[in-house]
């Protein structure tokens, strides 16, 4: 148990049956009454985002989270299967499990599975991911305003969108946080 004056952003806390994750806090001593922490919390089981208001002296249960690393290695009928990278063992996760980042798997890619007492929470996946463009349309000639771009789908079916002089095959760099081009690879 921990005090909850001594929380830290990301660090991952049990509340009310629930494991959040700490986004940001803050300690408020009002004029009057007693001090108090605002924090901002993320379920890491179902994604969503809480304000919540903690009294000042209040003990938190700090959660445990085991962080593996895995390597993706196929889908198969919406089921994504993963390998732990020491123990060779394999663990599937269900495309509602992963939401969005399912986007961004290919095979080979290395990423942390968050459990926590045998729960899966989630993917943590790299900041950035290579990936290669399957179709986009080419560039026009004498189109050549101020950050203009294009629509290409990447090996994934992510829909991205690039700068002009991206063409189809090229394999560029994808931020995982937002979907938005980083650069070529």
């Amino acid at each position: 148990m921990i005090n909850i004056n001594d929380i830290k952003n990301g660090m991952t806390i049990l509340f009310e049956d629930n494991i959040y994750v700490v986004l940001d806090f803050q300690h408020v001593k009002p004029g009057k009454g007693a001090a108090f922490v605002q924090a901002k919390l993320k379920n890491l089981r179902t994604g969503s985002i809480i304000e919540k208001r903690f009294n000042s002296g209040v003990k938190v249960e700090k959660a445990m989270i085991e962080k593996k690393n895995m390597q993706y290695l196929y889908e198969s009928g919406g089921v994504y299967t993963f390998m732990d990278n020491q123990t060779y063992e394999q663990l599937e996760l269900s495309e509602e499990h992963l939401g969005n980042d399912k986007n961004y798997l290919k095979d080979g890619l290395e990423v942390m599975v968050s459990i926590y007492q045998g729960e899966v929470l989630g993917v943590i996946l790299p900041e950035k991911v290579e990936l290669k463009i399957t179709s986009t349309e080419p560039a026009v000639k004498g189109n050549t305003t101020n950050n203009a771009q294009k629509d290409a789908y990447v090996e994934t079916g992510l829909l991205v969108r690039v700068p002009l002089f991206i063409e189809e095959g090229e394999t560029i760099l994808v931020n995982t946080k937002d979907g938005s081009y980083a650069s070529r690879a």
